[in-house]
């Protein structure tokens, strides 16, 4: 994978850590209430990888925002 790649997905990582912040819920949590192992999530977090599609619409309904939220769409964070 190219740096460039990497790099978006760890953008899309911050992101994802933002709302997890707001929300005060840990990564551990994230993977019970997703059913994403823990070392799939690290793999977002730490390596950049990319998550597959399911596997974001299970963290944004995790987490209670839209799918846009994660691609720079014009929909705003839960407040």
């Amino acid at each position: 994978m190219d740096i460039e790649r990497v790099d978006l997905y760890k953008m899309l990582w911050n992101i994802i850590q933002v709302q997890l912040d707001k929300q005060k819920i840990t990564v551990y949590r994230l993977s019970k209430m997703t059913g994403i192992p823990l070392t799939t999530i690290y793999n977002y977090k730490n390596d950049g990888k990319e998550p597959p599609f399911k596997n974001m619409c299970k963290i944004a309904d995790a987490l209670n925002v839209s799918l846009d939220v994660f691609r720079g769409g014009k929909q705003k964070w839960n407040n």
